[in-house]
């Protein structure tokens, strides 16, 4: 490695390689000076001539019914949007108060089934462990029943007020037209 080193010390510079072309030169071009051309503009003036009454008038009569038209239709547009509106937050309501509902039935399911289990673990005998499993099934059917009837009227109520807002829009659609 030293060699090497050594070496590379003790090489002289190389020298430029003499080139065989001579140097290069771009031809020197002048650029002309070029005018654009100069012309006017044609100038196309409607000739002035006066609109017929019956025509202004009846362009008159076209504005004004598409205003009327215009805020006509602005107005149903704002009632629909007042009509969804109402409708997502009775719907958005019901399905809370559902939500609700499960979780305290869920709660009560639960509070029921550790009951269940540590009045088991303190059975006697194989015959008190079956009278308590059968009375706790028929206690949680029955709870279980009630439940579900109370989970379908808290649906059918948020269904029905969801739906009630709709159902008069189209009452109220239907005596307008």
């Amino acid at each position: 490695m030293a060699d090497i080193a050594a070496a590379a010390s003790t090489t002289k510079p190389r020298k430029p390689v003499a080139s065989f072309m001579p140097p290069f030169e771009m031809p020197k071009f002048e650029i002309p000076n070029f005018e654009m051309p100069k012309f006017e503009m044609p100038n196309f003036d409607m000739p002035s001539m006066e609109m017929p009454a019956a025509f202004r008038e009846m362009a008159e009569k076209g504005i004004a019914q598409a205003k009327e038209n215009y805020d006509k239709v602005k107005g149903a547009a704002e009632q629909a949007t007042e009509l969804l509106e109402d409708t997502y937050s009775s719907a958005s309501k019901g399905c809370a108060d559902y939500g609700l509902k499960v979780i305290a039935h869920a709660k009560t399911n639960s509070n029921a089934t550790f009951d269940f289990y540590s009045e088991l673990f303190s059975a006697k005998s194989f015959a008190e462990v079956v009278e308590k499993s059968s009375a706790f099934v028929r206690s949680q059917f029955e709870t279980m029943t009630e439940q579900a009837k109370d989970l379908a009227e808290c649906a059918q109520k948020a269904a029905n007020d969801t739906a009630e807002p709709l159902k008069e829009s189209f009452t109220s659609f239907g005596k307008s037209s």
